[in-house]
């Protein structure tokens, strides 16, 4: 991955043993994989079998998208990939803060739930620095929970395969990393061995699904029914078992029960072993707890940067966080999972400040402060709070400790 992932009617056919629509009757299925993912193995495997089980001829392939992006997958490349090329993408990562719902693609249940763990390196005769220095994968769900560690040092990486090796090669105590890559790394390097525990985040877990595009009902019921079908008699537990999340990555570490884009950021050293360390790229955002007791509507913003806000957004954050803020291959910037009712896991100055510093993915901060901050005004309206006659600045947005509950539209 680097997890940078993300791809992406005939309602009255949805029934059992319903029959292939034309375009699929005459020749194989094209399935394709996500290119580098660490799970392509598996997912080639599973998508052999399920589309066996539904008797359906199929060809899988990695080569479906171009790759040549460092932030993510958009809705149109998805859409390119399954037109022209692949009529599925197997592999597809969803979870509660990412699901790509506002990307018009279609979905099977997932046939794996994994997520990002934390691992140390057990044997060996690395030496393990004095420091907490935590590996893990630049801009993707890895580096969201990483960062907000505390009293940490990071040492941010390319891939999850780099990721993995400097934790082996003793540059940090622990990396963050997305199950999967554990697996394809330890196949890849059998004497190397590591203890997983879990880790506390909204964007940790993540499922492993099939994903179709919307005229394709009539294909996804009758995958829908393979993986049931493979799930009941033991054939899809038989495939998935050495890439299920072991009993100790349901268990969080002791130190990261709390969670969330607190009242930072507070800026923390940056160690990296890669190109990164001269880019400019750091380990931006430790966050304090969130004060719960704070209250209020949140700084005030105008109508006029929310619309610019919207434009900017479009162009700089769409791509990966999705153009109705649902998520894509980044986690969605609306709803409960970003901005619930109550109890509100993050405030609105954690939320500005790590923006600020570490988006767009492809390029940190490229944007002006008050740019960011007609994106926020955007943000919070979206999330149900009101525009106002006062501009929102950078200033007031990163300094404001306010939960960011969601508020209900009127």
């Amino acid at each position: 991955m680097k997890p940078r992932l993300n791809s992406f009617a005939v309602a009255s056919m949805l029934m059992a043993g319903a029959a292939l629509s034309p375009s699929f009757a005459s020749a194989d299925v094209r399935v394709c994989t996500f290119p580098g993912s660490p799970s392509a193995t598996l997912d080639r495997a599973v998508a052999q079998e399920a589309f066996r089980t539904a008797g359906i001829a199929v060809t899988v392939t990695s080569g479906a998208f171009d790759g040549s992006d460092d932030d993510g997958v958009s809705v149109k490349e998805l859409h390119r990939a399954l037109g022209k090329r692949c009529d599925v993408i197997a592999g597809f990562p969803r979870s509660s803060v990412a699901d790509a719902s506002g990307s018009k693609l279609r979905f099977s249940p997932g046939y794996l739930r994994s997520g990002y763990v934390s691992i140390t390196a057990s044997g060996g005769s690395a030496l393990r620095p004095a420091e907490d220095i935590v590996a893990a994968t630049y801009a993707t769900p890895a580096h969201l929970i990483a960062v907000q560690e505390h009293n940490v040092k990071l040492d941010l990486e390319s891939t999850p395969e780099q990721t993995i090796a400097a934790l082996a090669a003793g540059h940090a105590r622990r990396a963050i990393v997305w199950y999967p890559a554990v697996v394809a790394y330890t196949l890849a390097h059998p004497q190397e061995r590591f203890a997983i525990s879990g880790t506390t985040s909204p964007y940790a877990d993540w499922h492993l699904v099939f994903a179709f595009e919307q005229k394709d009902a009539v294909l996804q019921q009758r995958i829908d029914s393979a993986l049931a079908r493979m799930k009941a008699d033991g054939r899809l537990a038989a495939l998935t078992q050495h890439w299920t999340l072991p009993a100790t990555a349901l268990a969080a570490r002791p130190d990261t029960a709390e969670f969330g884009y607190r009242d930072g950021p507070v800026r923390l050293a940056a160690v990296s072993t890669n190109e990164l360390a001269g880019s400019g790229v750091a380990a931006r955002g430790a966050f304090v707890k969130v004060d719960a007791s704070v209250g209020g509507d949140g700084p005030s913003f105008d109508s006029a940067q929310v619309k610019h806000g919207k434009s900017l957004y479009s162009s700089a954050c769409a791509k990966c966080h999705g153009a109705d803020l649902k998520g894509l291959n980044a986690p969605a910037l609306s709803g409960p999972a970003f901005a619930p009712a109550a109890h509100a896991h993050l405030t609105i100055g954690g939320v500005f400040g790590y923006m600020s510093t570490n988006m767009p993915a492809d390029r940190p901060g490229k944007l002006k402060d008050q740019d960011y901050a007609d994106i926020m005004a955007f943000l919070l309206y979206s999330n149900g709070y009101t525009a106002g006659t006062t501009k929102l600045t950078a200033d007031s947005a990163k300094s404001s400790t306010t939960p960011l509950n969601g508020k209900a539209q009127q």
